[in-house]
């Protein structure tokens, strides 16, 4: 199930995201200051490529440099990122096989706000970690 919703996720709206996660990341290489921003950009367009089967979790130990990271990066890349996500959200909303990707989308607006301080992990490592995100649970039924 997982397999197909990542495939149908690629078809609706994943590509297109993950597209702009990396033009931000190129962005944010080209000055030396901003390569954290970069780096947190790349990632993030992984996740959003193939989102099913892995989560979001807390990263132990983020502390004030998270949240600095997260003021800059929502005034460099993280509004027009989540703008693209409620975009993407809302023109799914409109058919009834989108509605679960609307739902992704949403969370991942939040995430585009605010990435640092998270991390990236499969579903089954998710139980050592406090998930922050996960996609719905109809296309994440968890480890098999």
């Amino acid at each position: 199930m997982r397999t197909l919703g990542n495939l149908l996720w690629l078809i609706f709206s994943g590509i297109e995201m993950a597209i702009a996660y990396v033009v931000a990341g190129l962005l944010a290489f080209l000055l030396i200051v901003t390569i954290p921003f970069g780096a947190a950009s790349f990632r993030l367009a992984g996740y959003t490529l193939w989102p099913f089967g892995r989560v979001i979790v807390r990263q132990p130990g983020a502390g004030t440099g998270s949240v600095v990271g997260n003021v800059l990066w929502f005034v460099i890349a993280g509004w027009w990122l989540a703008g693209l996500h409620l975009v993407f959200g809302l023109l799914l909303a409109l058919t009834i096989i989108g509605l679960p990707f609307t739902v992704v989308h949403f969370k991942l607006a939040g995430l585009a706000l605010r990435p640092f301080g998270k991390q990236v992990v499969e579903v089954g490592q998710a139980h050592h970690h406090e998930v922050v995100l996960a996609p719905p649970p109809a296309l994440n039924p968890g480890p098999r």
